[in-house]
């Protein structure tokens, strides 16, 4: 007769987890901490080492799916020879790759000379993709920061890059930059903070209506740029304008 010892698994074994696809394993890492995993949230943290690896094999081979659904002979077309493993690489390792790393870091300089006069970054181009499509979101972003002299002082490349790395998600444009204005008050705390973006929808353009002239812009703006109208207006006025 076996004892109970004899059939029952060892502690450290997990059976269970042999052959689990990846994006399984991350899915209940998240679930379990109760967060959200939405298209435009970030889940790097998540994400162990090795698995960003695994998880574009995985991608790969879903993507291959797709295209044989879409009746393409992805075994005998030239064209679309390794599509699938090039539209992998450029969905987690490019287009969406800041859905799946941290943060860039920040050098950041405390306010020394006490500034306190509007700053102004931009244009600074921003690629996202919107999360209704998968098209392309192209565009401008200018931020406008009223600095303290408790304000963090960040290079202005810092901007740019914390702008690729939220719009480097499946994104609609309102929350995109929303998103991006609280990440920017967060890391530099000034007194006022304002952000406008100008950008092309190729779902709009490539699909649907085709309307290639089209463009949405929208704003945000926080402490003294929305108390202040003078400062709102200087703000805006100082962005270029096309003729």
């Amino acid at each position: 007769m076996l004892r109970k010892t004899d059939v029952e698994p060892r502690p450290d074994r997990n059976d269970d987890d042999e052959g689990t696809p990846v994006s399984v394993k991350i899915r209940e890492r998240i679930t379990a901490a109760r967060k959200r995993f939405n298209a435009n949230d970030n889940i790097s943290e998540f994400i162990q080492p090795g698995e960003l690896e695994a998880l574009l094999d995985e991608v790969e081979v879903k993507m291959k799916d797709v295209l044989q659904s879409l009746v393409i002979d992805v075994e005998n077309d030239h064209n679309t020879d390794n599509t699938a493993r090039r539209v992998a690489k450029m969905y987690l390792n490019e287009v969406f790759r800041g859905r799946y790393v941290a943060a860039p870091s920040l050098t950041e300089f405390p306010n020394a000379e006490h500034l306190n006069e509007l700053m102004i970054v931009g244009p600074i181009t921003v690629r996202s993709a919107c999360s209704h499509h998968f098209c392309p979101i192209i565009g401008k972003l200018w931020i406008g920061v009223m600095p303290n002299e408790h304000t963090n002082v960040i290079g202005l490349s810092k901007y740019a890059r914390l702008a690729e790395w939220v719009m480097g998600r499946p994104q609609i444009q309102e929350e995109a930059v929303v998103q991006l204005a609280d990440l920017i008050q967060e890391k530099t705390q000034p007194d006022g903070l304002a952000l406008v973006m100008e950008a092309e929808h190729f779902c709009m353009a490539w699909r649907g209506v085709k309307e290639m002239d089209s463009k949405m812009i929208n704003s945000v703006m926080r402490g003294v740029f929305l108390k202040d109208p003078s400062l709102r207006r200087e703000f805006l006025s100082l962005l270029p304008r096309k003729d």
